[in-house]
């Protein structure tokens, strides 16, 4: 009996993971990763502060929700065994007045109906000693929440999968996915802009910052929009490492998607503040110059990326100014963490994450997926996709219904 040939399109850690999984399926299907650079995970996967998130923040009963806490769990094992870099070093959310206080225990009663453990309200002198050079007015703790090296684990991955007879081809910028016409699930034609092409039972887009064009090439709608935000790191410098013993968060802005400038400690030493989230003009736009005129196009003709624009117009010139000017990104920082000098931050990079967009102006809060046929696609999968990505990719698998 001839085996089912499964492409994943995109070899980041959610396509890697799915690559994986499809290995380990019994029937094993042949599988083909896909992927349009020179190498596997030059984006999100390796662009992002490799942090594990717990499952504080998300929605109970949400897919982020559930999705994230297995994820955590099978994550761990998972570096466990491949010895791979994974330290609980905790977080804490810190309130900084009494209205973020409030909010704060509206993130403390998501967080323990999504059964994060070890939770603790913390107050100013608790706080200290948790994080001794951070000041607030309250604080959560979660002792649980880790680092890693995403693109480490998105290698090893990738590793089990050809181990166990994946192919995996770079290179490959996919132009086109054909189906025959059957909306149940026929073959698809996967042609690629240097000419390759594969013939596949069933097709996976982990495409991130491209999945909804290439969602758009196997017959689905263009909506969500996926709408990049640049976000931009600084780095502290060695003498000042010490400042940060783990993660140190704000409290979120219930307007806004986005988290704000925190700090994180790495699994190399280093610690990273930010990012920022400003609008890129390219969907791999990680310097300022960075401009796709196509992108540029279709976000002024856009009326829900306009109504957006309009609604967070203040946030936004917010993060502008903390990208142009250094010291005001550092003065963010320091409201958490006064002992940080303009002197101790030094420039880090930047990554660009890929934020789904419905048609009245929304940014998709939850992970989406779609099917057109023979394609699943993956249409919104940020953070924490990554921390996720062992239980997404049995979620996908369980749904191209290959048996």
């Amino acid at each position: 009996m001839t085996r089912p040939h499964v492409v994943v399109v995109g070899g980041g850690i959610v396509g890697s993971a799915v690559a994986r999984r499809l290995t380990l399926s019994d029937p094993r299907p042949d599988v083909t990763v896909v992927e349009k650079e020179s190498a596997p995970a030059r984006h999100q996967t390796s662009r992002n502060s490799g942090v594990v998130h717990a499952g504080i923040y998300y929605a109970p009963g949400s897919a982020k929700a559930t999705l994230s806490r297995e994820g955590v769990r099978r994550l761990r094992a998972y570096c466990r065994e491949r010895g791979l870099p994974y330290e609980e070093v905790g977080k804490v959310v810190v309130a900084l007045d009494p209205v973020e206080v409030e909010r704060l225990r509206g993130i403390e009663a998501r967080a323990r109906a999504n059964g994060v453990p070890g939770l603790r309200w913390l107050g100013p002198d608790a706080l200290r000693e948790v994080e001794p050079h951070t000041v607030g007015l309250a604080a959560l703790h979660s002792p649980t929440t880790a680092i890693t090296d995403f693109s480490r684990v998105a290698a090893a991955m990738l590793e089990d999968a050809s181990d166990r007879g994946a192919q995996v081809l770079t290179g490959f910028e996919v132009t086109g996915l054909d189906q025959d016409g059957r909306r149940d699930g026929g073959q698809v034609e996967v042609r690629a802009a240097d000419g390759r092409q594969l013939r596949a039972d069933r097709v996976v887009v982990a495409g991130g910052l491209h999945a909804d064009r290439l969602a758009v090439l196997a017959g689905d709608g263009p909506s969500p929009a996926i709408v990049p935000f640049r976000g931009e790191y600084h780095r502290l410098a060695p003498s000042a490492t010490h400042l940060v013993r783990g993660l140190v968060y704000p409290v979120p802005d219930p307007r806004y998607p986005f988290l704000g400038v925190h700090l994180t400690r790495t699994v190399g030493g280093d610690v990273l503040l930010g990012p920022n989230a400003v609008l890129a003009t390219a969907r791999e736009g990680y310097r300022r110059r960075d401009v796709d005129l196509e992108v540029v196009r279709a976000l002024a003709t856009s009326s829900g990326f306009r109504r957006f624009a309009r609604a967070n117009l203040a946030t936004g010139l917010h993060e502008v100014v903390g990208s142009v000017s250094r010291h005001a990104f550092v003065a963010r920082a320091r409201r958490y963490v006064p002992g940080i000098t303009d002197a101790d931050v030094v420039p880090a990079g930047a990554g660009v994450r890929a934020q789904a967009m419905d048609p009245d102006g929304s940014l998709v809060e939850d992970f989406r997926f779609s099917r057109i046929g023979g394609v699943l696609c993956i249409r919104n999968a940020p953070s924490p996709a990554a921390t996720a990505s062992l239980a997404i990719a049995d979620l996908v698998v369980d749904r191209l219904d290959l048996a």
